[in-house]
């Protein structure tokens, strides 16, 4: 065991500060505008038996379901020195198909792995039926190629057959390859930087204090349970739809709180079931919104590992659209989905701790899609970006205007990046006024976002909150909806569907307009001090 709480406090940091590194590594030399620019990767660091130990201040909804890809991976791929395996399948811990995750074993002495680290980067585009991979689908296989867990590298040789396998079902492999690349190189320099640590402090102080980790993060969520008031707290939020015509789409969560014994229960049952459109989740994105909502109530210091989530019980039926099975259709179950699960969790839990918890942001990604061909190089191309949105008020201040919240950790394309990249241009980019809901502290506003074709493409929104606005706490009001136009290049604007995909011609505009958070308080109530 650790000497003591320095030396756990030492390693903490030391874990951590790989998993960081690997990002910084990922980022600085990915191909894609998407990784690079956005920041849209995870990295993370794992024991033996496939604990996170230490997580990047990277994207939340990567984070808390990565541990179930690494799983899938130790369970289907037995690794050793020299090995790494690729997947994305959603049913086995992934996310969504363009979340490609690469998991590689550290061994410190000998060939038996001691850790792992893992990086998982958005790629913008898998194949499947439209650029991006974000197609609307009613099945996966429409979405992109799913990888279950296959070596591409063994003992440190590419395997070529899976590579080519890979790029010969993307529309823009020179960038896949890229990317991909820039995932191996960050995974290299986190087995680099935890033989180091074995090297310097040796393997057992190390395993020892991950283990270590994993019991304290455990005590510190166990020792928050223990200050919040026993009961059922039942809250029910809506998606608007899942692009075929089916919505609302209802979510209704039980948490139960059990401060006696430092237990909470999470569950999602009487959930809607699973729905013919990509608005699915898997278990491991209902689980990693859980991790995220539990993780928010602890200090910023804590260690973020999977023992937060000892004493917390997750429970969604199978079928349902929080644990959907094969052959469901899961793009947005990801993006959108995973905001949803955040907003009626969160809203279950101001019913007990009304002090601690905002009010809903702005509850969507924005997710929008872009692809065709670039007439400067007669190549094709594939753009993704989410947008930005309205943080919800909080109990002692206002929301922050066009920021990404919640499951999301990214950045928007900066206008430079972005024209440089694909045939587009940025002809509006600013806050939308007014949109955060008012309260005695106002919600955050939207953004206002509007690119214009510069040649014929195929567009798709996924996004949410056009329907259903983000909801206020403690009598604040909701936030202003969103709203997707697409604008002729006569000037006539219509007014998409939250979900949905477009054959444009050059010369025509997509404003995106993002909703904004909601507000808390009653309106016009004098501002008390602020809470600390």
């Amino acid at each position: 065991m650790p000497a003591d709480a320095l030396e756990l406090a030492l390693f903490h940091h030391a874990f951590h500060s790989v998993a960081e590194e690997m990002g910084a590594v990922l980022r600085r030399t990915a191909f894609s505008p998407n990784i690079k620019e956005r920041r849209d990767y995870s990295c993370a660091i794992f024991d033996a038996a496939g604990e996170a130990i230490a997580m990047g201040d990277h994207m939340p909804v990567h984070l808390g379901s990565m541990p179930m890809s690494v799983a899938a991976a130790l369970r289907d791929c037995p690794m050793r020195r020299g090995d790494m395996v690729l997947l994305n399948d959603p049913y086995r811990g992934g996310t969504h198909l363009p979340d490609l995750t690469l998991v590689a074993p550290v061994s410190a002495a000998g060939r038996k792995p001691d850790f792992y680290v893992a990086a998982r980067a958005h790629h913008a585009d898998i194949g499947g039926a439209a650029p991006g991979s974000m197609a609307l689908a009613r099945e996966i296989q429409a979405e992109g190629l799913r990888i279950p867990p296959v070596k591409l590298l063994r003992g440190d040789r590419l395997a070529p057959e899976i590579l080519a396998l890979l790029l010969a079902n993307v529309r823009t492999p020179a960038e896949r390859e890229g990317d991909l690349s820039a995932q191996i190189g960050a995974c290299r320099t986190g087995i680099t930087r935890m033989r180091e640590l074995a090297a310097r402090y040796g393997r057992a102080r190390l395993t020892a204090n991950a283990r270590a980790l994993l019991a304290y993060s455990a005590r510190l969520m166990e020792s928050e349970l223990a200050r919040l008031p026993a009961g059922v707290y039942r809250a029910e939020d809506a998606l608007d739809d899942d692009g075929f015509g089916s919505g609302p789409v209802r979510l209704r969560v039980a948490l139960r709180l059990d401060p006696r014994r430092r237990r909470a229960e999470v569950d999602f049952s009487g959930t809607a079931p699973q729905t013919a459109g990509g608005i699915n989740a898997v278990f491991a994105i209902t689980w990693s919104a859980v991790f995220y909502v539990f993780r928010c109530l602890l200090p910023e210091e804590a260690p973020a590992t999977t023992g937060l989530m000892r004493p917390i019980a997750v429970r969604a039926p199978g079928g349902c659209l929080l644990n959907a099975g094969w052959p469901a259709a899961v793009a947005a179950g990801n993006v959108e989905t995973s905001q949803r699960i955040v907003d009626v969790l969160l809203r279950a839990l101001a019913r007990a701790a009304p002090r601690r918890v905002p009010a809903a942001s702005s509850g969507t990604m924005n997710n929008l899609t872009v692809g065709g061909y670039d007439p400067r190089t007669g190549e094709p191309y594939a753009y993704y970006e989410t947008i930005a949105g309205g943080m919800g008020a909080r109990p002692d201040s206002g929301g922050i205007g066009g920021v990404h919240t919640h499951m999301t950790n990214s950045l928007n394309t900066p206008a430079e990046a972005l024209e440089y990249a694909y045939p587009l241009r940025l002809r509006q980019y600013r806050l939308r006024r007014g949109s955060g809901g008012a309260g005695r502290f106002r919600g955050g506003d939207g953004l206002v976002r509007e690119l214009e074709l510069l040649a014929p493409a195929q567009a798709t929104i996924l996004a949410d909150r056009r329907i259903t606005a983000p909801y206020g706490l403690a009598g604040g009001r909701p936030g202003r909806k969103g709203r997707t136009l697409a604008i002729s290049p006569s000037g006539k604007a219509v007014r998409l569907p939250g979900k949905a995909t477009r054959h444009l011609p050059a010369g025509a505009r997509l404003r995106i307009e993002s909703p904004g958070g909601g507000g808390w308080g009653l309106p016009g109530r004098k501002k008390t001090k602020s809470i600390r």
